[in-house]
């Protein structure tokens, strides 16, 4: 393992233990583009797209074996031999697993320990299938905490999850960071239009059967309407039958996991009716691009979204109704909060965090 980097920098080093694009993927690599201010960022993941993107952003990245897929020893090991290495100021995990796999790697290392929460929900259910699982995750977090110098969460939302479940010692700091997003130069022109999107994965929670249902409703009235579904997941023939069951025929289009920001620039409505979101890159994408944006009123969606824009995911007929509004009059759509903060503001306040464990 060697790794290169400036000598008059702290280094923070990244526990990701995912290979792909998704949320949190991205999250790592906009930080890694904009750079957190007075540190050096090493990555920490498995092989894979994500790694590869990395490198092509110029990031130090040092892959092995430390996701769900390589085992509690072996991830340990790579984390522990990698802090023996890189020898960081500050450890830095994302994700449940790696939070607690960088826990039990640290014990009796000198490094601080960040933790940024991107998915914890109000209903244990959402991701852990049963209480009992549920009940065991929460006490594997509430111990782990006990040894995190600082929290992350991306949403008020999240911090109040992760207060209410994990309890964190009054001692440890838990701060809002919400994910950036820069804002185009001049505000995007778009025309009216019906055509609707989803960027999910096609997963039981994100609810994308009640979208199909919903657009249906839509075509009803809008028979030149069109749906494109992106994304991958468990529920894509369950829904490729549904869409064929409701004969929406060639009106949707499933096309895989694509890069969100040429879908956008041709859509214009972005539908989102998950169970839980803590900070969507979807919809903040959505808004940047200027495209109209529907989704459920849960965990931080309403920090994102005015009220208007907020539904219940099985009001079929008011989904309909509003992506109908917000396609067809493009003044109607929302706007990004004016005090929303971009990549470099989100990585300022990463820095901050890290001032606050060092100093």
């Amino acid at each position: 393992m060697v790794l290169t980097g400036s000598q008059d920098l702290q280094t923070a080093l990244w526990v990701v233990p995912v290979s792909d694009l998704g949320g949190v993927g991205r999250h790592v690599c906009d930080v890694v583009s904009t750079g957190v201010p007075g540190w050096r960022v090493v990555v920490l993941c498995p092989p894979g797209p994500l790694a590869e993107r990395l490198r092509g952003l110029g990031a130090e990245v040092v892959t092995g074996p430390v996701g769900p897929g390589d085992g509690i020893r072996s991830s340990v090991a790579t984390v522990r031999e990698t802090v023996a290495t890189v020898r960081p100021a500050v450890t830095h995990s994302h994700l449940s697993w790696a939070d607690v796999v960088t826990a039990v790697a640290t014990v009796g290392r000198p490094t601080a320990l960040v933790t940024t929460e991107h998915g914890i929900a109000d209903d244990d259910l959402v991701y852990h299938g049963t209480r009992v699982r549920a009940r065991l995750k929460a006490l594997a977090h509430t111990a782990r905490l006990r040894r995190a110098d600082a929290v992350i969460a991306v949403a008020v939302a999240t911090e109040r999850s992760v207060r209410a479940k994990w309890h964190p010692s009054r001692s440890t700091p838990v701060r809002v960071v919400r994910n950036g997003v820069d804002r185009p130069a001049a505000a995007p022109t778009r025309s009216p239009g019906l055509h609707v999107c989803s960027v999910a994965r096609l997963a039981p929670e994100k609810r994308v059967d009640h979208l199909l249902r919903s657009f249906a409703v839509l075509r009803e009235e809008h028979p030149d309407a069109r749906l494109t579904v992106a994304g991958t997941g468990p529920e894509d023939a369950a829904l490729r039958d549904l869409a064929l069951d409701l004969g929406l025929g060639s009106s949707v289009a499933f096309v895989g996991h694509v890069e969100p920001g040429p879908l956008l620039d041709d859509a214009d409505v972005l539908v989102q009716l998950s169970v839980w979101e803590n900070c969507s890159y979807s919809l903040l994408d959505a808004l940047v691009h200027g495209v109209g944006a529907v989704a459920t009123a849960v965990g931080g969606n309403p920090e994102i979204l005015p009220p208007a824009s907020l539904v219940a995911h099985d009001d079929h007929a008011a989904v309909a109704r509003l992506v109908a509004e917000q396609g067809l009059h493009p003044g109607r759509r929302p706007q990004l909060p004016r005090d929303w903060p971009d990549r470099a503001a989100m990585c300022a306040a990463v820095a901050g965090v890290y001032a606050e464990v060092t100093r």
